[in-house]
């Protein structure tokens, strides 16, 4: 390759990095667009406790003690929600995490989520008194879950939608607040 053509591929791959650099985003300006959008969450963080139930695939209703612990996370950016439900002798017969973001560009919400051995991104909307989202559930169900927060209390429920039928309500819970919790951002490792 001739010295010309490298020096002038050497100055055209400087400029197209440094003009992609110029026009990425601020982190410090997107991460305070996420914390400003997640505040429509608030309400969510705490410790929260109470009866829950879901409906299984062969009809059966299992009961459980649901708890939740929900607190935010990368300076306010995301929110982490642990969910555990525990059977009549203590044991969890349910555990999920779930990581809800905002992002800036498409100005749209999205929860992470893994529960039972699976896992997926959602749309999750805020409402004014909760929040809403779904999944699919099979060819033609979708689950749609909704939540209201009120008097501190966290009310979800999910009904599994079909195209040939009433919704079936297959999820509740009815949580109370508890408490305060630091979880997750709490007792980072130190440097030393």
């Amino acid at each position: 390759m001739p010295p010309k053509f490298k020096g002038f591929l050497l100055v055209f791959a400087a400029s197209v990095a440094f003009g992609a650099a110029a026009q990425a985003p601020d982190p410090g300006a997107l991460i305070a667009a996420q914390r400003e959008a997640m505040k429509a969450f608030a309400a969510m963080d705490g410790v929260w406790r109470g009866p829950a139930w879901s409906l299984q695939p062969n009809g059966e209703k299992r009961n459980l003690t649901q708890t939740e612990r929900i607190g935010p996370f990368l300076d306010g950016s995301v929110k982490v929600i642990e969910g555990r439900g525990y059977k009549e002798d203590g044991t969890v017969g349910f555990n999920a995490l779930g990581i809800v973001s905002y992002d800036a560009a498409r100005k749209a919400f999205s929860i992470r989520s893994w529960a039972m051995g699976r896992g997926g991104e959602f749309a999750f909307t805020p409402l004014p008194d909760g929040y809403a989202w779904e999944i699919p559930a099979g060819p033609g169900a979708t689950i749609k879950y909704r939540a209201t927060i009120k008097d501190d209390t966290l009310v979800e429920v999910g009904d599994r939608h079909t195209a040939d039928g009433p919704p079936l309500r297959i999820f509740e819970m009815r949580l109370k607040r508890v408490g305060d919790s630091e979880w997750p951002a709490a007792n980072p490792i130190p440097p030393r």
